[in-house]
């Protein structure tokens, strides 16, 4: 059987050379692991539309989306993810998590003390040697 392919918009936001990431709903699948914010795309928006919706009503804030920097795709057996990480170029208001568990702000060094998604670590690598 073939497994669905979900397509997930996530951002890279960075303020002062650090990134931010967030922790997963413990109820949701892969609850409890870190990621980059961001969520399904619907089929009627693009990527960066997607995006700045998903940041909104995740973190509360308005942001201004810029290039897109990597993908990823991973099999999860009965799913698979295909993830795509843009730059967030800037943002505006103050941050307030309404579906993760936690949020936190990382040196791209301390990437490795985090628990991070599967779909989520090559994406890790790619960050580290731009």
């Amino acid at each position: 059987m073939k497994s669905k392919t979900i397509k997930v918009i996530a951002g890279l936001i960075i303020h002062n050379g650090r990134c931010l990431i967030a922790k997963r709903n413990l109820k949701k699948s892969l609850g409890g692991l870190w990621e980059f914010p961001g969520g399904k795309i619907n089929d009627d928006e693009t990527p960066k539309e997607c995006l700045k919706r998903e940041l909104m009503e995740e973190l509360n804030i308005e942001t201004e989306i810029g290039d897109f920097i990597c993908n990823n795709t991973h099999d999860y057996g009965d799913f698979k993810i295909d993830l795509h990480l843009y730059k967030v170029k800037s943002f505006s208001g103050n941050i307030i998590k309404s579906e993760h568990e936690d949020i936190k702000w990382i040196s791209k060094v301390e990437f490795d003390n985090y628990k991070f998604a599967p779909a989520d670590i090559p994406i890790i690598k790619k960050i580290n040697n731009l």
